[in-house]
């Protein structure tokens, strides 16, 4: 499906988006997805995971501000997940900068069927065993080339693989996706890179092609993210913006700046 007609689909169906998140993040999160037209909700108790997710028709797992009783949580929900067969998507927040993001990222990969695996360079870099530095939450360096990273990674582990930069690249191991779309300002608040997983995880939702599913995704919030650049003051109003041609993209506007490329 093209972005407006997932939109279209996304709004129809109002799909409920159930995340375990991070803490610093969450409220922008479920913005973003009420704001695409779909429905959010964060429920992270061990006692209700796998009953919210039996309800829901996506997961977005996020280790940005994780703790070994979340990741329990996690896993709960993404076997409850796979069990209803809808799609998981996992934001590795930090995968490298400690052993325990690191090492509970991998857990979570190896416990579950995810769908999407996203992350900065540096995070997919580690996880797919490259030589990588990361500072924090922040991609500082990896060795190799990411196009073949990600395709490598996605065919071995069966999923789509998504690295966000100022390229984004989403490959399945089949089809690879360059999404040119976005803006520098994008980075000039916390919570974008969070945003993009949980808009992944709606479009996702009514879209089956989990790497059509993530590229639209990223080049919708990308064309957003321009427009909001033409008109903001700083950080603050940009972020409020952003959420506003969110809210009111439309198809002509979609179809006249989208920048996607498909590799071979």
């Amino acid at each position: 499906m093209s972005i407006s007609e997932t939109l279209r689909k996304i709004k129809e169906q109002k799909p409920l988006v159930h995340h375990i998140t991070n803490w610093v993040t969450i409220y922008d999160c479920a913005n973003i997805v009420r704001a695409i037209g779909a429905l959010p909700v964060m429920a992270h108790a061990i006692e209700e995971v796998e009953q919210m997710t039996s309800i829901s028709s996506a997961l977005v797992l996020n280790i940005g501000t994780l703790t070994v009783d979340l990741v329990e949580s996690m896993i709960l929900a993404g076997k409850k997940a796979n069990e209803k067969n809808i799609p998981v998507i996992l934001d590795a927040v930090g995968a490298g900068a400690t052993d325990l993001r690191t090492n509970k990222a991998v857990e979570i990969l190896e416990k579950v069927k995810i769908s999407v695996l996203k992350g900065n360079s540096s995070e997919i870099g580690i996880i797919a065993g490259a030589e990588a530095e990361t500072k924090g939450v922040e991609a500082i360096s990896v060795k190799g080339n990411l196009v073949e990273i990600s395709k490598k990674l996605a065919s071995e582990r069966n999923l789509t693989v998504v690295i966000t930069g100022k390229e984004d690249i989403i490959s399945n191991g089949k089809d690879t996706y360059i999404c040119k779309n976005g803006h520098d300002m994008m980075g000039s608040f916390v919570g974008s890179g969070c945003m993009a997983a949980s808009a992944i995880g709606t479009f996702a939702a009514v879209e089956k092609d989990y790497a059509l599913a993530s590229t639209n995704a990223l080049s919708f919030i990308g064309i957003a993210g321009e427009l909001a650049a033409k008109t903001a003051k700083g950080p603050a109003s940009y972020k409020t913006i952003f959420f506003d041609e969110i809210f009111n993209l439309d198809k002509n506007k979609i179809e006249e700046m989208i920048k996607i490329e498909k590799r071979e």
